[in-house]
């Protein structure tokens, strides 16, 4: 998933880093057009959505990630897009450049009557390697780093639990600490462009890029 951004730049140390705010790149004011379907099950990309909870999920190439989430019963909407930089209103080159400082972000959209937020966490965490920080696999930069952006402070506290306790079982097999970020309040979340929202239900074939340590995360978080 190599944006313009990666072959003019390189793959490098560069990209290794988050930029600094005189090095980002200066953004729209107006966000991308956004189609507000989801292509797979026709609930809005957009919206209130009252009596639900939302999380936004980074966990590599949001492709793949999004795949996962929507197919998780009792979330109702899913969305990608980029969160966790600078610039304002970024498009998908723009933050593969490194110069943006976002990193690609699935928006969960979900019952909490029908799905735990444990569960939902759990799902994050065992698809993918939140060791290896602005990294995913073989995906490299600022844009592929592990992140958790909450909506409330029991889903922060919530995620720091689910963090430590999963901790434990990367430590056992043998992994490094995680480098998941995770914060509460959100920073913006910025729709992506419209090609990329369930990008795999358009293109079955497309990459996806998602995988997980193999390592379980403990049921019920140990909470």
């Amino acid at each position: 998933m190599l944006g313009i951004g990666q072959g003019l730049l390189g793959i490098g140390a560069f990209k290794q880093r988050l930029p600094r705010p005189e090095e980002a790149l200066p953004g729209r004011d107006t966000p991308l057009p956004l189609h507000n379907v989801h292509y797979v099950n026709g609930q809005p990309l957009r919206d209130e959505f009252a009596g639900l909870e939302v999380l936004d999920v980074a966990l590599g190439c949001f492709w793949g990630a999004e795949r996962k989430f929507w197919q998780l019963p009792g979330v109702i909407s899913t969305a990608v897009g980029y969160q966790g930089g600078i610039t304002p209103n970024p498009g998908y080159e723009e933050v593969c450049s490194g110069l943006t400082g976002h990193t690609e972000v699935v928006r969960v959209v979900f019952d909490p009557a029908q799905v735990s937020l444990e569960t939902v966490l759990r799902t994050f965490w065992e698809n993918h390697d939140p060791t290896q920080g602005m990294r995913q696999g073989n995906d490299t930069g600022t844009q592929y780093r592990s992140a958790l952006y909450c909506h409330s402070q029991r889903q922060f506290d919530a995620a720091l639990a689910s963090r430590q306790a999963y901790q434990q079982q990367l430590d056992a097999a043998g992994y490094g600490p995680i480098t998941t970020e995770i914060a509460f309040p959100p920073p913006p979340f910025y729709y992506a462009e419209n090609y990329h929202q369930q990008y795999l239900a358009k293109n079955p074939g497309g990459y996806c890029g998602i995988g997980g340590t193999g390592v379980s995360c403990p049921v019920g978080l140990g909470r």
